[in-house]
């Protein structure tokens, strides 16, 4: 028998790989555009976030109605974040160490901190970034979607 804590666990890893998904899609987008160095977009990232920790939430509140609490969705939302954020960082580590040395080159040359950037920095810094954004998206979320409120 499935328990609840290992439900909550199983939806925040589906959801946080389906996160990193549409991270690592939206990057590979970007850089066939050529638009890899418009820091702007990168606000599509927050909105893949948004969708993932969205749904994660609706979904334990979906299977665990009676056990659904304020603290519940918001740990389901930050782990689910956590798990995307580290995914997609390890992603852009292989990425910039072994696939494409020469974007890891113009980031050094580039970026304002660049001379201080390799790749284990950048994907500390996408990391920390993400996780971050999932605990302001799960906050927003959880006082947006009052859970006793919640269809």
């Amino acid at each position: 028998m499935e328990t609840k804590s290992s439900a909550k666990t199983y939806i925040s890893e589906k959801y946080g790989l389906s996160i990193a998904l549409g991270l690592i899609v939206f990057f590979f987008i970007m850089q066939l555009l050529g638009l890899l160095y418009v820091v702007e977009l990168r606000v599509m990232n927050v909105v893949i976030m948004i969708a993932g920790i969205l749904t994660a939430i609706k979904t334990l509140k979906k299977k665990a109605p009676e056990e659904f609490t304020y603290f519940k969705g918001m740990g389901t939302g930050i782990l689910t974040g956590i798990i995307g954020s580290i995914l997609f960082g390890l992603f852009v580590f292989f990425y910039v160490s072994f696939i494409d040395t020469g974007l890891m080159q113009s980031i050094i040359e580039n970026e304002p901190m660049g001379r201080f950037m390799n790749p284990y920095i950048v994907s500390v810094v996408i990391v920390v970034e993400g996780i971050a954004s999932a605990l302001l998206v799960s906050f927003v979320t959880m006082n947006y979607m009052d859970p006793t409120k919640l269809e």
